[in-house]
């Protein structure tokens, strides 16, 4: 029997330092989800803390999850993913992983299945780690840095004011896609969000 279980990973760094960073948004909508299923993260086997729960998606449909943030940082993110889809036994094909993308305007999410990492360092680390790309992804957009600024300073500052009013619905969609992608699939979980 097929282990349906998913694991959904938010990519982003440790600490408190890091927490409201641009670079940790995927980490914010991963706490959205874990509001959802009631659950509190706690220290896993690997390198990592999780939470375990069951996504209501419907109909009576519960799906199980197990949410994950790496402790360690976001380029190194291969590893710990790699260990928890063995640890769980869960298939690649269920694994979803939320991130930041620099090339989708903020407050927009997009979805994804497949294909490489477009210079993410966290997705480039997984994909290596797991010997393929083969795995949804929640885009979740920050937009490009103004002006002459440096990519790496951009994504490592917290969001500004105006971007903090409208960073809450941005990760209550972003925590939809996946429900929609566990209970859709990714093509038509697109062809919603995607508008």
């Amino acid at each position: 029997m097929s282990n349906d279980t998913y694991l959904i990973v938010g990519l982003g760094n440790p600490g408190a330092g890091y927490s409201a960073n641009r670079h940790n948004v995927g980490q914010m909508a991963l706490d959205v989800l874990a509001a959802r299923i009631g659950s509190s993260y706690k220290r896993a086997k690997t390198s990592a803390v999780v939470a375990e729960g069951r996504l209501v998606l419907g109909a009576g449909v519960a799906q199980k999850v197990v949410l994950a943030k790496s402790t360690g940082y976001m380029n190194t993110s291969g590893g710990p993913v790699s260990a928890l889809l063995k640890f769980y036994d869960v298939p690649l094909a269920n694994l979803i992983v939320l991130h930041d993308e620099l090339d989708i305007d903020a407050e927009k999410v997009r979805l994804k299945f497949g294909g490489g990492h477009g210079g993410h360092n966290g997705l480039r680390d997984i994909i290596a780690a797991c010997d393929g790309g083969d795995f949804a992804r929640v885009r979740i957009g920050i937009g490009r840095p103004p002006g002459q600024m440096e990519t790496a300073d951009y994504v490592l500052r917290d969001f500004s004011s105006t971007e903090r009013k409208e960073l809450p619905t941005t990760l209550e969609i972003a925590a939809d896609a996946v429900e929609a992608i566990i209970a859709e699939g990714v093509a038509k979980a697109t062809m919603r969000f995607h508008v």
